[in-house]
């Protein structure tokens, strides 16, 4: 199988399930890690202990996966001495600077004490899913009825949990992986649109590798800044989570978030970089990786009872479900009306 049919193979929807079962084990493994008491410590451990470890097995699995899929000779690249090095454009460092930003702030979000998985979701999904139509306005790019339908579905069941919660009410270390969180992917569609959103399988594989080069490293050097702050927890923490975690049992199920995350990184590139506008490819799989949260506090509160999801949580889910049936099924209702006017004409 050719580099172009490992993407081509499946369509969106297809993506988007594969996307889904990926997101599923990461956040059940991140969520228990960091609710179950850890032997040796006493206490569970954080998300400034856990996020280290997984974020540097991504960044060498990625690593890994670019050269030895061959990714690696669709990038801009330097020759030094017999060795082709990728190397990034302006362009796609930027991006890999929003993309740093995301992938420290996705798996905090699952850690933070008091704030459920489906709540902090339902909060950095909304919060994109307003800024994919702005972006497509901004270049032009037109937003059809489907896509705005989805997105005001999507909202409505942010502000359904919103008013069940009574408002807000976040610590700053939710409010920070938030605002983070939300400025990274504004920053990504940005370049994703100036640059790599074609259609062209070669388009993904380059835009791909040139932004992991440089996001990887600079996530794990912004979760030591965020952590060098105070906001984020004790000084000892990050210690513990840059050198300790290596010979603690912890490692292992540490390691599996890694590699979800990796998978999940490839998917989710594939999905954004659909031709289709943000406002469709950014519900289709922001709304599955939210299926994929609640599907795990479900299945954390049946079976190691930790606490069960909100009704209203619940609720939201429910109607991202049905945003991501719309989204599927809109373009095909449309495309065969179409091409059943211009048979008949």
């Amino acid at each position: 199988m050719g580099r172009k049919s490992l993407i081509s193979v499946l369509p969106i929807e297809g993506w988007i399930v594969f996307y889904l079962l990926l997101y599923l084990p990461n956040a059940m493994i991140t969520k228990l890690l960091t609710s179950q008491v850890h032997p040796g410590l006493g206490r569970p451990l954080t998300g400034l202990e856990t996020l280290p470890a997984s974020l540097t097995v991504s960044l060498v699995l990625t690593y890994l996966f670019i050269w030895l899929s061959g990714w690696h000779r669709d990038a801009h690249g330097v020759q030094l001495g017999g060795t082709r090095v990728p190397l990034p454009t302006r362009y796609t460092a930027l991006s890999g600077l929003g993309t740093a930003m995301v992938l420290f702030t996705v798996p905090m979000s699952f850690t933070i004490e008091g704030v459920s998985i489906p709540f902090m979701q339902l909060l950095m999904r909304g919060d994109i899913l307003i800024i994919a139509p702005v972006v497509d306005l901004m270049f032009g790019r037109k937003v059809r009825w489907w896509s705005w339908t989805a997105l005001v579905m999507v909202l409505l069941a942010l502000a359904l949990t919103l008013f069940d919660r009574g408002g807000l009410k976040l610590p700053p270390i939710a409010i920070a992986t938030v605002v983070f969180y939300t400025l990274g992917y504004f920053l990504r569609l940005v370049v994703m649109n100036k640059t790599a959103k074609d259609g062209d399988p070669a388009t993904v594989r380059r835009y791909f590798v040139e932004e992991k080069i440089i996001a990887l490293p600079l996530s794990v050097a912004a979760l030591a800044v965020l952590s060098a702050t105070g906001i984020g927890g004790q000084p000892g923490e990050l210690e513990w989570g840059f050198v300790e975690v290596w010979t603690d049992p912890a490692m292992w199920p540490i390691f599996w978030i890694g590699l979800t995350l990796t998978a999940i990184s490839v998917v989710s590139i594939i999905i954004l970089l659909d031709p289709r506008e943000n406002a469709f490819c950014l519900p289709l799989e922001r709304a599955a990786s939210l299926v994929a949260g609640v599907g795990a506090a479900l299945l954390l509160a049946w079976f190691w009872g930790l606490e069960h999801p909100r009704d209203a949580e619940l609720v939201g889910a429910g109607i991202l479900i049905a945003a991501i049936v719309l989204l599927s099924v809109a373009p095909r209702i449309d495309a065969a009306t179409r091409r059943a006017r211009a048979e008949s004409a």
